[in-house]
């Protein structure tokens, strides 16, 4: 886990934030489970709580309000848990993609100046023309419409200032919420919170670096530099930097513009086929796709060309987990339920409480379900949809790789049938998956796959006698150890802790108005109302932190 680097008041009071979050959501009883309601402000905690939501709004409507709410971090974190249907609820997911990451845009002012610290120059040495405008605005940047010095289009992503600082603020009190929730929240565990905030705090942060982006652009512009209708536009390095990306300007019009498609003597059909294609090469060719192709982010050109943008969400597949896929493809297109589990296991998904056998009966149902059906009767969206739900309801953990893929496939299937609901991305997939199942059965790709293996096992083998060897070492010194979990133990600690802080709280109290009292008797000067001052000073200290003392047992019903 990652340190802790804010000021410790700042993180406080940012607690103190989230908790009346959740309590003005109805979220509420979660930091109560968590033992974090104390630390909302007294003043919060004295008044009612506001409500601005209507009674009908259902939880994940709620849920997004909050987010919303909370700021540009917990929306970024709501959209990547929109991807993971096998950790939330489809109705929270589907809920959590209509978060909208649109916010002002930021003065021209702090676009020269961060241009000037990024790129070294001024603004007017490098662009002919610079839109004050921007086109979009988000709560990671901005984008502007320019001109180079040289004469090409482009479009400039300007960061927003101090939006670094502000991220790593609110990742520092992810990471203490979730590593608390899987110390206290039994359920938690099974959800490993903090993976879920280091897989986020890995995505934002490469969000955040524009030059990864461009790296995303220039790698798709090498896997289809041959291709007769796919385009990636240019990225400009000179004027590039971490948090300046400058891409060409692609003059096209929006996919879902069917008005302006039909103009142009579009085919739709034709469209939705060769990007639904050129997802499947990204797949199965390339193991480096893109995972947000919806309407907004493929263009048409003058010329007929698709171009594709906006790469900062790709994802990459490995050859090993390319191979994965293709024999999770064989086990459900056989029913092979018994390989499906083992594949499972391969990818680290299955833990030891997972109930093996109802899961076997589950998948052996699904399996059954779409077996010996026609390619063009099945739905892929529907089918990852029905297999992460079972997926989740046996807390079975979905690597962020295919997580994103199954996002990326969901929403490319989506991007087909708007533009043609005929289009099958199961059937485009097809001449795909057979291609690659036939290129694994190719003798140079078995002989390498042999030879990869038994130098595996030739290492394995050279290092086992060291290795028995120490253990037995260690063993024969008596040093080997047995490591306990106690679960719960921390808790009763620390409610102990809780418990003793109050009793010492309501000693020293009892102290000050002894001691008031004492004071009192003895008459001393100077008085008030005849009675003297220091003493009534002491009484009403008492009274406050007494009342004080009160309001928060009530609140928090720990009597």
């Amino acid at each position: 886990m990652r340190p802790r680097k804010i000021h410790r008041y700042s993180m406080i009071k940012r607690y103190g934030k989230i908790v009346d979050a959740l309590v003005k959501y109805e979220f509420g009883y979660i930091a109560d489970r968590m033992g974090i309601g104390g630390i909302r402000p007294l003043r919060s905690r004295i008044k009612k709580p506001e409500k601005v939501h209507k009674d009908t709004d259902s939880g994940p409507k709620k849920a997004r309000l909050m987010l919303e709410e909370l700021g540009p971090t917990y929306i970024k974190l709501g959209q990547i848990l929109s991807m993971r249907q096998d950790l939330i609820p489809p109705e929270y997911a589907d809920e959590f993609s209509k978060l909208q990451d649109e916010v002002q845009p930021f003065g021209m002012e702090e676009v020269e100046r961060l241009i000037m610290e990024e790129l070294g120059s001024h603004i007017t040495d490098i662009f002919e023309c610079f839109e004050n405008t921007p086109i979009a605005a988000a709560s990671i940047g901005q984008v502007h419409r320019a001109k180079l010095k040289t004469g090409e289009d482009v479009v400039v992503k300007v960061q927003r200032p101090g939006i670094k600082k502000i991220i790593e603020a609110d990742l520092d009190i992810m990471y203490s919420i979730a590593a608390f929730a899987e110390e206290h929240l039994p359920e938690a565990k099974l959800y490993r919170p903090v993976e879920i905030v280091e897989e986020f705090e890995r995505s934002i942060k490469a969000e955040m670096d524009y030059t990864q982006e461009g790296r995303n652009a220039d790698h798709f512009a090498r896997n289809f530099r041959d291709h007769p209708r796919i385009y990636i536009p240019k990225v400009y390095w000179d004027h590039s930097s971490m948090k300046v990306l400058t891409l060409e300007y692609i003059d096209g019009v929006k996919s879902n513009s069917f008005g302006e498609l039909e103009r142009m003597g579009v085919d739709r059909t034709e469209v939705a086929t060769e990007v639904l294609k050129s997802f499947m090469k990204q797949i199965y060719d390339d193991g480096f796709f893109h995972a947000d192709l919806h309407p907004g982010n493929v263009f048409i050109m003058k010329d007929g060309m698709i171009a594709l943008l906006d790469f900062g969400m790709a994802g990459f597949l490995s050859r090993d987990m390319r191979n994965l896929l293709i024999d999770d493809l064989i086990a459900i297109t056989k029913g092979d339920t018994v390989l499906y589990i083992e594949l499972l296991r391969d990818l680290g998904s299955i833990g030891d409480d997972v109930d093996l056998s109802s899961l076997k009966v589950d998948i052996d149902h699904l399996l059954y379900k779409y077996y010996g059906r026609p390619i063009r009767q099945l739905n892929t969206a529907l089918i990852l949809e029905e297999m992460i739900n079972l997926l989740r309801k046996y807390k079975v953990r979905v690597p962020a790789n295919v997580a994103l893929l199954s996002k990326g496939a969901m929403t490319a299937e989506s991007f087909g049938s708007i533009m043609d609901p005929d289009v099958n991305l199961t059937v485009i997939a097809e001449p795909f998956a057979k291609q690659a199942i036939k290129d694994r059965l190719r003798l140079t790709n078995i002989a390498s796959s042999v030879y990869r293996d038994y130098n595996n096992w030739t290492r394995v083998l050279h290092k086992a006698p060291m290795q028995i060897s120490h253990i037995l070492e260690i063993a024969e010194r008596g040093y080997l150890k047995l490591r306990f979990d106690s679960h719960g133990f921390d808790r009763i600690v620390a409610e102990l802790d809780a418990a003793s802080n109050r009793l010492s709280f309501s000693l020293i109290i009892s102290a000050i108005i002894v001691g008031s009292s004492l004071i009192i008797q003895t008459g001393m000067e100077p008085h008030i109302w005849g009675v003297p001052l220091l003493g009534v000073i002491g009484f009403l200290v008492a009274g406050f932190f007494g009342m004080w003392l009160v309001i928060y047992i009530l609140r928090t019903g720990r009597i």
